[in-house]
């Protein structure tokens, strides 16, 4: 589960030309900037990480213009993400541990984009407890699982700007999910309209074995389609073993999209030596999309190319590009 609000260390503090107010903080892998003389390296403060959405109360009124939503902003030329409070708008009785989540003592929750009409459908219930969520986890607070995976072999792929969607054949039954539910066919619904044009199901049933495949649904009305394209497709980025509980190294994945005549999401590179340093990462993911070279891409997934689960589950994150939430969040 993602800490939005937690108790950190200031890392680090470095000054920012031509700001004598501001200096520039980084917190986990985190750099945000802060008011000069308010922290110094080593104190404990309350980060609270972007798409953090704060309660309205006192204390949090100067992002009330913002809806109260903290965002990648840039100021005096420096990119920052995220917001340091000092450890007294915690309440008194709160245990002060770093790495402590306070973000439900806070009541801050997670802000959601709207999701358009055609992607809501009807609900046929949960996502499946047999499949993993699509959810990956942002490099900057992965330093140790980089650290123990450093020189891996890993495979890079674009972060497509849409909306996840799994698709899986389980005993016989297909079943269409986006991010958070499964859902009913309706005419109007774009998750199934595509797997029909696709003929997800019948490729589904063509396996030996009971598969999920989860991608990017990208296109006309979905998240102001980027990418300029006239219709709605899928490009996917994980086939999921259901019997044995383990996603297909890349490898088997390519084998079966291929095998499939399915999209994978573009493939950047396949022979990458992991770096532990995040900021080389999160640098690594500026660039112009593959699908439309006039638009910043949303990011960069990194995998090892022989699947891996570690201490927080399986080796897989994401890399956003700050360019990417600056000019399009």
């Amino acid at each position: 589960m993602r800490k939005l609000a937690s108790i950190q260390r200031i890392k680090n503090l470095e000054p920012i030309p031509e700001a004598d107010a501001i200096e520039k903080a980084t917190v986990l892998g985190w750099q945000l900037v802060v008011k000069k003389g308010e922290f110094a390296v080593g104190d404990l403060c309350v980060y609270c990480e972007i798409d953090s959405l704060l309660p309205e109360k006192p204390e949090f009124e100067f992002l009330k213009a913002r809806g109260m939503r903290i965002r990648t902003v840039r100021l005096k030329g420096q990119v920052s993400q995220g917001i340091c409070f000092p450890l007294h708008i915690l309440p008194k009785d709160t245990p002060i541990t770093e790495d402590l989540d306070v973000t439900d003592i806070l009541g801050i929750i997670k802000y959601e984009p709207p999701v358009p009409a055609q992607l809501a459908g009807i609900a046929k219930g949960l996502f499946p407890s047999f499949i993993p969520k699509t959810d990956e986890t942002r490099v900057q607070v992965l330093q140790e699982l980089l650290d123990a995976c450093q020189g891996d072999t890993c495979y890079v792929t674009e972060k497509l700007d849409g909306s996840s969607v799994t698709y899986y054949l389980r005993n016989g039954e297909f079943g269409v999910c986006s991010r958070n539910l499964e859902l009913f066919e309706t005419p109007d619904n774009s998750l199934w309209k595509v797997a029909r044009t696709l003929k997800i199901e019948e490729k589904l049933r063509s396996l030996n074995g009971n598969f999920a495949l989860q991608g990017e649904i990208i296109g006309e009305g979905i998240q102001g389609n980027l990418y300029k394209l006239k219709s709605q497709t899928i490009q996917f980025f994980n086939v999921f073993d259901i019997d044995q509980y383990k996603y297909l190294d890349f490898e088997g994945f390519q084998k079966t999209i291929t095998q499939l005549d399915l999209t994978p999401v573009p493939i950047l590179e396949t022979d990458f030596a992991l770096s532990n340093d995040i900021q080389a990462l999160v640098e690594k993911s500026k660039a112009k999309s593959v699908l439309n070279p006039a638009v910043w891409r949303e990011g960069i997934v990194i995998r090892p190319l022989t699947e891996k689960v570690g201490t927080l589950g399986r080796v897989s994150f994401k890399a956003i590009n700050p360019e990417f939430l600056l000019k399009y969040e």
